[in-house]
């Protein structure tokens, strides 16, 4: 019997959960950790983007709403109901994907940019809500005081809990989204992204599957959120702007749509680069706007890079040249 080599798939996940397991966390400073962290949560997030948009079709730029309504589900049950953490991040994902199903309803009807514009209002409509329910909220000054989700392990600071459980989570979803895609509502999905008349033609319930994976994707970012609010014990709504959401669809077209492993090249990639501009525009001399002109700068010159010379984004052109030099060395 002839064993089947594993794909650059598989090999991904047991990385990501190989370096979670042995990389030296004491070797990163405080800064770098939560670094570390937001790129796991980044890629999360960006994980149900890639496959709302690169196996269903779906164009979205409200993702991080469901972000934000996640965070806000946990940092709320757990200071307001008094419910315990770790039941608190277990509701973020279903608070999130029933928001997802209910407006998913009306606004799966549209398609193309007009799906776009209509998700992009949402968040709108998230904001504008978290800032007017001060009662609830606490409006624009948010509200902090969450407790810890771990508790305090000897030998353990509380970014190195947090970074093993998130990147412990990174590789639980892409395992679960790999083995999802590779299944019999995966190829629904494929032939959904290929073409709706023909999906249809074929038997995919369209409606049904739209919906589905516009709700899972919403649940992976509620999750990415609640962890979020854990993690940082304080949450805003400054905290999740439109330039989020417009970041967790750069991550998903440079990383590349419709592989499950993009989400996580992509959310490094960018995050990384993200961050090393900001340290440049927060230099002395520097104007206080500068952050926020080399962030809306690098979307703009990355996506555009990655339109011309990557259209397919960093993951599935790296799998082909590691193909190609597969079969190079056979030969």
């Amino acid at each position: 019997m002839k064993l089947r080599r594993p794909g650059l798939g598989t090999v991904v996940v047991v990385a990501v959960a190989a370096v979670t397991l042995v990389l030296p966390l004491d070797f990163f400073t405080e800064a770098q950790r939560t670094v570390f962290i937001l790129i796991g949560l980044a890629t999360i997030a960006t994980t149900g983007l890639s496959l709302l948009m690169g196996y269903a079709g779906q164009a979205s730029l409200g993702q991080a709403a469901f972000y934000a309504i996640g965070a806000y589900a946990a940092g709320l049950l757990t200071t307001r109901s008094g419910l315990a953490p770790i039941l608190a991040l277990a509701a973020a994902p279903v608070v999130a994907a029933l928001v997802g199903t209910l407006i998913g309803i009306p606004l799966l009807r549209l398609r193309g940019h007009y799906l776009a514009f209509a998700t992009l209002a949402f968040h709108l409509i998230v904001l504008a809500f978290l800032s007017e329910a001060k009662d609830l909220t606490n409006g624009d000054i948010g509200f902090g005081g969450i407790p810890d989700l771990l508790p305090a392990l000897p030998g353990f600071t509380r970014a190195s809990e947090y970074s093993y459980l998130t990147w412990a989570a990174v590789a639980a979803v892409l395992l679960v989204s790999r083995n999802l895609v590779n299944s019999r509502p995966g190829r629904a999905l494929r032939a959904l992204a290929t073409s709706e008349i023909g999906a249809s033609a074929a038997g995919v319930d369209v409606g049904r599957y739209k919906l589905q994976v516009f709700a899972l994707s919403a649940a992976y970012a509620g999750f990415a959120g609640g962890m979020y609010a854990f993690v940082i014990s304080y949450v805003s709504p400054g905290s999740f702007p439109i330039l989020l959401s417009i970041q967790f669809l750069v991550m998903a077209a440079v990383g590349g749509l419709g592989v499950v492993g993009g989400a996580l090249v992509g959310a490094t990639g960018v995050t990384l680069v993200v961050q090393v501009l900001r340290d440049l525009g927060s230099r002395p001399g520097m104007s206080v706007t500068a952050p926020s002109i080399f962030s809306y700068g690098v979307y703009g010159v990355v996506l555009v890079g990655v339109m011309l010379f990557l259209p397919r984004g960093l993951y599935p052109t790296l799998r082909d040249r590691l193909r190609e030099l597969r079969s190079t060395v056979r030969a």
